[in-house]
């Protein structure tokens, strides 16, 4: 390897950890935990297939849209991103990249992600491009580095993938049958099956639905028995959670309104008003709820991203490719209301709400505790900050939000909402920040130095709350 300045100046043992106490609670209590990962977009078939990657940029690049939109930001050209550019060349021009994201997170998630793989300790930049790139991808045919062993390396109990309802799980069948340390389960991901406003698309979704049911979708019921069949199926193959995906809640109360005439008009071809695609989502969703609850899953929202802003982008490259935003959309009232519509019947089951916009984090810390009813520890959980917000200030602004107006001691939480095999170890930059919080209160004054309680919280929050929140088992699986 190349001797250049390395991380060590920064990215210490202590990294983030300012106060003796911070370090105790990270080293002795957090650091060695097993890793519960309850929401990623890693590919199934990837995992149960072992994949081995040809090289760095094929695990570290591609699909990773943060990146890309760092480097569009540079001036760097989009062959070099998504384009005909060769592997090397695309490490090169993100080499080329990291040292200009000094105070983006992206930097530090680099070099602790270079260094916990691969353990390179230097400073990733044009200098030391082509040698890295050639060091990483002789470590990568080694056979601890293909999909699972990467995932291994990181201590990862649980992950969980992001699954359509039409998906067959015949990969988390081959997992399952293969007995590996990892544990992977389906996550029930219904957003095509409520997406009504897209018409043609809506149309040809709910013919693939269809098909996997055995019975055409031409009416509303028609479309709740196929979600309940499929509901049936992902349970038995060991789903205990789903998640969705959506701009903020709806709540409908016109009951002038036919979901079945609406489904009726798509299915003919007509346009539809903002009044009937928010009933139709309303409905299905309440529907859907109901399923989770009578199941004992978890159901998790996503809410408040803008999506597809570029159109010459969308249509030359298509989604999740790096031009979706935080969007200022109104959360509170229907996400009371539908919440509230739920457990007027006790029919609402253990909740997690992700929000993007940080100017709502106190509509989501103070929404939870009108709905925990004291059933089950955290039943409705503020959830960890989520895509633009998982970096260290939005971090601290999510805990220290829920510290203030909930109970951070029953927090479930990090995860890694990721597309790639790499991004694990942003769980140590959660606990690592979560610890520096504790320790500073601590050395502020603020909290009493009792360790043993202290590092109970930190386990709790960094494993434990989640390992007991969802029912996660082996012997939920049937075959």
């Amino acid at each position: 390897m190349l001797h250049t300045q390395t991380a060590n100046s920064f990215l210490t043992e202590d990294f983030l950890l300012q106060s003796d106490y911070a370090k105790i609670l990270y080293h002795d209590y957090a650091k060695n935990l097993p890793i519960i990962d309850y929401h990623n977009h890693l590919p199934p078939a990837e995992i149960a297939a072992n994949r081995q990657f040809e090289n760095i940029s094929k695990v570290w690049l591609a699909g990773d849209h943060y990146k890309w939109r760092a480097m569009r930001t540079l001036g760097v050209h989009e062959k070099f991103i998504t384009g005909e550019a060769s592997d090397l060349e695309k490490f090169q021009k993100w080499s080329f990249t990291v040292p200009y994201t000094m105070r983006n997170p992206l930097y530090h998630w680099s070099h602790m992600e270079m260094r916990r793989y691969f353990g390179i300790d230097e400073l990733l930049s044009t200098e030391n491009a082509t040698a890295v790139y050639h060091h990483t991808s002789e470590m990568l045919e080694h056979s601890d580095f293909r999909a699972q062993g990467l995932l291994e390396r990181m201590n990862v109990e649980v992950v969980c993938s992001t699954d359509d309802p039409c998906d067959t799980l015949e990969n988390h069948k081959t997992y399952f049958l293969s007995k590996k340390q990892v544990k992977l389960y389906p996550a029930f991901r219904p957003d095509k099956s409520f997406a009504i406003e897209n018409g043609e698309s809506f149309k040809t979704y709910l013919q693939n639905l269809g098909s996997v049911v055995g019975f055409e979708i031409n009416s509303f019921d028609k479309l709740i028995e196929a979600l309940s069949q499929r509901v049936d199926y992902f349970h038995s193959r060991g789903c205990r959670l789903s998640d969705h995906g959506l701009e903020n809640l709806v709540f409908s109360k016109d009951e002038q309104l036919s979901s079945d005439s609406i489904l009726l008009k798509v299915l003919r071809g007509n346009a539809l008003s903002k009044e009937e695609i928010d009933h139709f989502k309303f409905k299905t969703l309440q529907k859907l709820c109901k399923m989770y609850h009578a199941k004992g899953w978890v159901q998790q929202f996503h809410l408040g991203a803008l999506r597809n802003t570029n159109s010459r982008m969308l249509s030359t490259l298509g989604p999740d490719t790096g031009f979706d935003s935080i969007g200022d959309f109104d959360q509170a009232s229907a996400l009371g209301a539908f919440l509230n519509h739920l457990d007027s019947t006790d029919q609402l089951t253990k909740t997690v709400i992700y929000n993007l916009n940080p100017r709502d984090n106190e509509v989501f810390a103070t929404m939870i505790g009108n709905f925990n009813d004291g059933s089950v520890k955290g039943k409705i959980q503020f959830g960890s900050g989520w895509w633009y917000l998982d970096q260290k200030d939005g971090m601290e602004k999510q805990i220290n939000t829920l510290s203030n107006m909930g109970l951070v001691s029953c927090f479930i939480g990090m995860l890694t909402d990721s597309r790639s095999f790499l991004s694990f170890p942003r769980h140590e930059y959660f606990r690592r920040i979560l610890c520096n919080i504790f320790g500073k209160d601590v050395q502020n004054g603020e909290l009493p130095w009792d360790e043993k309680w202290l590092g109970k919280l930190i386990t709790d929050i960094c494993y434990q709350n989640a390992k007991d929140f969802f029912n996660f088992s082996p012997n939920n699986y049937k075959i």
